[in-house]
């Protein structure tokens, strides 16, 4: 009876309280183990508490970063260095050949940037084609020369409305349709310009969401009134 009250006190308490509270003689060696081993443990499920806890609070999700700017105003407008009625002005064209609709950047007589916003109500859709409406690629390449009417008719250039032609395009390549829906965004650059001989050498190219859709040599004419 003794025995079995004495081994149930033992092993009923914690580690360091049974050998230290222990009425019976223990190797010392023996005393030092467990306690290493008790307080080894215990250091372990402390630190195991803790970087569960750093772990959590570095996972849990920002509230901030789940609040997202709707998509209405995230893209910022054109900027409008040219409106229509500028255009106009400048340009001798009108309804419906007119495919300027807003001139973005300007640097006269060296480049120009405008767009056109490519709609279903434009006139040569129900045509091309009725089942799958894309801009038709020589309006494409009209609009991009339109743009570079407006890089050489400026004043400060000498030009006027009057004296400007279509000469020429050469290494004309069209790399992806433009569909109803698309804003067509062209730069003109001037290459070369012979004012000796009314002739401009531009370069342009067409996008559409960053991708070339258009791009190709352009020849303008030029003459005095």
């Amino acid at each position: 009876m003794v025995s079995i009250a004495l081994s149930q006190s033992v092993f009923s308490t914690p580690t360091s309280q049974r050998f230290e509270n222990a009425s019976f003689p223990l190797p010392s060696s023996m005393l030092k183990q467990s306690l290493v081993t008790f307080r080894s443990h215990s250091l372990s499920t402390h630190c195991k508490k803790i970087r569960n806890s750093v772990i959590t609070n570095c996972a849990a999700p920002d509230n901030d970063s789940k609040i997202e700017t709707p998509i209405e105003l995230r893209y910022p407008a054109f900027p409008t260095v040219m409106d229509i009625n500028q255009i106009r002005e400048v340009l001798p064209h009108r309804f419906p050949f007119l495919l300027v609709d807003r001139v973005i950047e300007y640097n006269p007589g060296v480049s120009a940037v405008a767009i056109k916003n490519v709609t279903i109500n434009d006139n040569f859709f129900p045509g091309h084609f009725p089942e799958r409406p894309i801009m038709p690629g020589v309006l494409m390449v009209e609009a991009m020369a339109q743009v570079g009417g407006l890089v050489m008719l400026q004043p400060e250039v000498g030009g006027s409305k009057q004296n400007f032609f279509f000469a020429g395009i050469d290494k004309v390549r069209f790399r992806k349709p433009v569909i109803a829906g698309d804003t067509l965004v062209m730069r003109m650059t001037l290459i070369k310009l012979q004012k000796r001989f009314g002739i401009a050498k531009m370069e342009g190219k067409a996008y559409v969401g960053g991708d070339v859709v258009c791009e190709g040599e352009f020849l303008m004419a030029t003459g005095s009134e």
